[in-house]
């Protein structure tokens, strides 16, 4: 019987029975194959810790899955191109999959061993941008928060930089890593508006008491009134 592996940067659901109804494992009904009659899964969830999926990959390469599915965008799936040149791996939520090295070429792939698709996040942040500052036009300053253990950090940062530089905006970087810090940065922040880069373990609980007007990357991260969500 083949073994999915899966890879998360995020932790586990509160009800794992919700994993079932993803797009994935909802896809993979489709073409015949359901966990626990004709195909087994192993999971595996790095909380947030992006330092954590290089181990958790090898765990995957060792138990010698079939498939490996990657959650959690750039860092996930990286973790497993370099556990791995030989088992299959599907990645999702990736903002830049030429620019980090994980594909040639979007229309195709080539030669290796991964496929996936891009959820344009680092292409989106000069719309958000734009959007923020419809929200806010009297913000002189605009304040980007990233995840400094994220590979793709510095594009974004690049990226919404110029886009602000064109809008006559100051941009701010906020640099955090877990919850704490998220609250340490906020507490002296002076900024009009708010974005942020994809980061989904910040979703279920950081952004909740955000209180600046704000443009999201992810529907679940939006919180209360206050924040819209752009995706591609």
């Amino acid at each position: 019987m083949p073994v999915v592996g899966w890879l998360f940067a995020t932790s586990p659901p509160a009800n794992l029975g919700d994993l079932g109804r993803g797009p994935m494992h909802q896809g993979m009904s489709e073409i015949g194959f359901v966990e626990g009659q004709n195909m087994m899964a192993e999971y595996r969830w790095a909380e947030g810790r992006y330092e954590r999926l290089p181990a958790l990959a090898a765990d995957l390469v060792s138990r010698k899955v079939d498939l490996i599915v990657t959650s959690g965008g750039t860092p996930a799936a990286l973790a497993a191109k370099n556990a791995t040149s030989t088992i299959p791996i599907v990645f999702t939520n990736v903002a830049d999959p030429i620019g980090s090295g994980l594909v040639a070429s979007l229309s195709r792939p080539g030669g290796g061993n991964l496929t996936g698709f891009s959820d344009l996040n680092l292409e989106l942040m000069p719309k958000r941008l734009e959007l923020l500052c419809e929200l806010v036009p009297q913000a002189a300053e605009i304040a980007l928060l990233v995840n400094p253990e994220n590979k793709m950090a510095d594009q974004f940062i690049r990226i919404t930089q110029e886009a602000a530089r064109a809008k006559g905006k100051q941009l701010s970087v906020l640099k955090a890593t877990t919850e704490a810090e998220i609250d340490t940065a906020f507490e002296q922040l002076q900024a009009g508006g708010l974005l942020s880069m994809p980061n989904r373990s910040w979703a279920a609980g950081a952004t909740s008491s955000w209180r600046w007007q704000r443009v999201m990357p992810f529907r679940r991260s939006i919180g209360p009134p206050g924040s819209l969500w752009q995706a591609a």
